[in-house]
């Protein structure tokens, strides 16, 4: 996950997140990758997180105001 500086979109978040699974069920990672990926599927995890629930939030907001 080298985007430096960039915000990273909660696609393009899950889409790596996707990629990371094909990665480990394909068991095409040896050991010294894993730890590495798992930090980043970490990572994207907390991203994705983070975005639904701002985004959660922000439909509270807006349909309180609506009522």
């Amino acid at each position: 996950m080298s985007n430096k500086g960039k915000t990273i979109t909660y696609k393009e978040a899950f889409r790596r997140l996707q990629e990371i699974q094909g990665l480990i069920e394909s068991n095409r990672l040896d050991v010294d990758e894993l730890s590495g990926i798992l930090k980043e599927a970490s990572s994207l995890l907390k991203i994705c997180k983070d975005q639904l629930f701002t985004v959660s939030e922000e439909t509270k907001k807006i349909l309180e105001s609506i009522e």
